[in-house]
């Protein structure tokens, strides 16, 4: 998942919480894939002022240090006698004639002098055949993401122009440039990763793999639905003890989300689509008229969702450090701002993709020149020592890459960045404007979550005066690593 600087977590929660998502961003996005299209499309030649066939010099000129020049025009008081000196940069379609307009008894008064220039391309190719200099990616990017005007936060109630021009040139880039991600390798099919889960299979044709836990599911008192996180499988859960999972009576199924190891693919994904697989897995598997549904990390969007479509199925619902989605309205413009930008600049640029340009997500995450996730590459940094300490071990044991082959061998498109797209993407709804559920709700959340920010989910409670908070002094983000929360969790919604 992805936050605070998209780290790089993987396991049952492995997501990177994110920062404050503004429409602001889109406007870098938009720079670099044009910049990117300046590369990829020959422009024709320009014809340089002065130059065989080119326009004629009429204006008074400067030669710059890289041999350039630079085409000007003064206007209000002699420069000798001018107590302020202006450079006026005209707009688009506009020329060194332009300025402020200001009137000449203005100018007498202020006593200013203006020089407005037009500006030039930084180099001319000398013939058709050679190309333009390909712009500096890195430098190029630096420079948009750190614009003041680029990174302020725009208003995204109203919504932004940008945003959606962004996407709009994104969706054109992917239909006639950017090649599609491969198909996915369905599990069962020729090819494909073999079927060794036990799985439903819903209206829809496709199937979800699961896993079972606690007691039997005759014998329990409570059954719950349990949806794993960014890099998760059917096999994660809150991992209570076996003696309380007895003692309460608890019943627990993980299952793959769509495109996740066994679980088919789901071009359709939402947080919407997230939900109703839980509904339909819970009446495959005869869970009654009521269930519990838990969540942990990224994968609560569809705890999110079961409480926005399915609310009289649930009968209760717990969240575990739950990703945010920076776009969500109810956060504060200039908060979710500033929770943002403090990301990895890579996680920033993965989030704006995922949230602008989302029909491009998998060409930008497989190129190398490109900033993306620091969660994908498992560099995010991590305040809290025991997920430091829990993703190296990982790492060095190998089950980091376990973990990822597993939830990945479908294809990484169809699980990890459709995860990205459904998370970051737009919702149809906005969390913080849910009305009171039939059921109580508890969300956790670490203090030290280096992933998913603090300070926005308690901003997010303070807004549900119906969810039950539970803030975890000098913890992280891998809370069902945390001894004893498991059995707390459980003990806490069946209390």
């Amino acid at each position: 998942m992805w936050v605070t600087s998209m780290p790089q977590v993987w396991d049952e929660e492995g997501v990177a919480k994110g920062s404050v998502v503004t429409p602001a961003p889109a406007t870098a996005l938009l720079g670099s894939l044009a910049g990117w299209m300046s590369r990829a499309v020959e422009p024709p030649a320009p014809r340089p002022c002065g130059t065989e066939g080119g326009p004629p010099v009429t204006a008074t000129r400067l030669r710059l240090r890289d041999g350039r020049h630079l085409a000007y025009c003064e206007s209000g008081v002699p420069k000798e006698e001018a107590r302020f000196k202006v450079v006026f940069s005209h707009g688009f379609t506009g020329s060194r004639e332009d300025s402020v307009r200001a009137s000449q008894i203005r100018y007498r008064t202020t006593q200013g002098h203006m020089a407005s220039a037009k500006l030039a391309p930084p180099t001319y190719p000398a013939s058709k055949n050679e190309t333009w200099p390909a712009p500096e990616p890195a430098g190029a990017m630096e420079l948009l993401t750190t614009a003041p005007m680029l990174n302020c936060a725009a208003k995204r109630a109203g919504g932004s122009a940008l945003g959606p021009l962004a996407g709009a040139l994104g969706s054109w880039i992917a239909r006639a440039v950017v090649p599609p991600p491969p198909p996915p390798r369905i599990c069962g099919s020729p090819g494909g990763p073999p079927v060794a889960a036990p799985r439903v299979r819903l209206r829809d044709g496709r199937h979800l793999a699961y896993a079972e836990s606690g007691v039997r599911k005759e014998d329990a008192r409570y059954k719950v639905v349990f949806s794993h996180g960014f890099t998760g499988s059917r096999l994660d859960s809150v991992r209570p003890s076996p003696e309380v999972a007895e003692e309460l009576g608890v019943y627990m199924v993980g299952f793959d989300r769509a495109g996740y190891g066994e679980s088919d693919p789901n071009p359709n994904r939402s947080v919407k689509s997230a939900a109703l697989d839980v509904e339909e897995l819970a009446d495959a598997l005869g869970l009654g008229p009521k269930f519990y549904v838990i969540g942990i990390s990224l994968g609560c969007h569809a705890v999110w969702g079961a409480l926005k479509y399915i609310p009289e199925r649930i009968a209760g619902a717990a969240m575990m450090a739950p990703v945010v989605n920076y776009w969500w309205p109810g956060f504060p413009t200039d908060l979710a701002a500033e929770v943002y930008n403090k990301q990895e600049v890579g996680d920033q640029w993965a989030l704006r993709v995922s949230h602008h340009a989302p029909s491009i997500l998998h060409w930008w995450m497989e190129q190398s020149w490109l900033p993306t996730s620091t969660v994908m590459a498992g560099t995010t940094p991590l305040p809290n020592k025991r997920d430091a300490e829990i993703r190296k071990n990982m790492k060095a044991d190998g089950s980091f890459q376990k973990k990822m082959d597993l939830a990945t061998q479908q294809g990484i498109h169809e699980s990890y960045y459709r995860d990205m797209m459904v998370m970051f993407g737009k919702w149809e709804f906005d969390p913080m404007s849910l009305p009171k559920p039939p059921c109580p709700v508890h969300i956790w959340q670490g203090d030290e979550d280096g992933l998913v920010p603090v300070v926005l989910q308690r901003y997010l409670v303070s807004r549900l005066s119906w969810a039950n908070y539970h803030e975890l002094p000098g913890t992280g983000h891998f809370l069902s690593a945390v001894p004893g929360l498991g059995d707390t969790v459980l003990r806490t919604i069946f209390g």
